[in-house]
């Protein structure tokens, strides 16, 4: 499990051009587990039956899925740039394409705006599949918040 950073960026450490990308296989567990949790089992994730008939020819994942891992490359920002921070919302997010299962995606997150003034960043989200091919893009606001380290207990006082 990935820990929290020591470093405590503030907004004016970031900068336009910051990123991180992920890579994910979306297997049929995904979509399954994926289901299970969010009641979406429509015919177009679990009827490969039904969806033969579609123009797909089989099933597809979950496009909250997809959306899911954008705010896993989201957290794993704020882990590798210290940042202290809440997702302040997704901007112009568009499903340009199928997902299917086995498709590897690629999410690139790369700040593309600063706002000191909101203290707010906004990150160009690209999803891509092993094709190359856009199948998801957005933009995702991370907003700034306070941290006082000091309030923080430490790992062995929280244990106690």
């Amino acid at each position: 499990m990935l820990q929290p950073s020591d470093k405590h960026a503030s907004i004016d450490d970031i900068q336009v051009g910051d990123s991180v990308v992920l890579e994910k296989t979306i297997s049929e567990s995904d979509v399954y587990l994926f289901a299970g949790i969010t009641g979406d089992f429509s015919p177009n994730h679990v009827n490969e039956r039904y969806m033969k008939g579609s123009v797909y020819g089989t099933r597809i994942a979950q496009g909250a899925l997809v959306v899911g891992f954008t705010s896993a490359a989201a957290a794993m920002f704020g882990i590798k740039y210290g940042v202290d921070g809440v997702a302040a919302g997704y901007d112009k997010l568009r499903f340009l394409g199928p997902v299917f299962f086995g498709d590897t995606i690629r999410i690139e997150y790369r700040i593309h705006r600063i706002d000191r003034e909101r203290q707010r960043t906004h990150a160009e989200l690209k999803v891509t599949n092993q094709h190359g091919k856009l199948v998801l893009a957005g933009d995702h606001l991370i907003k700034f918040l306070p941290y006082e380290a000091s309030k923080a207990a430490a790992p062995s006082e929280a244990a106690a």
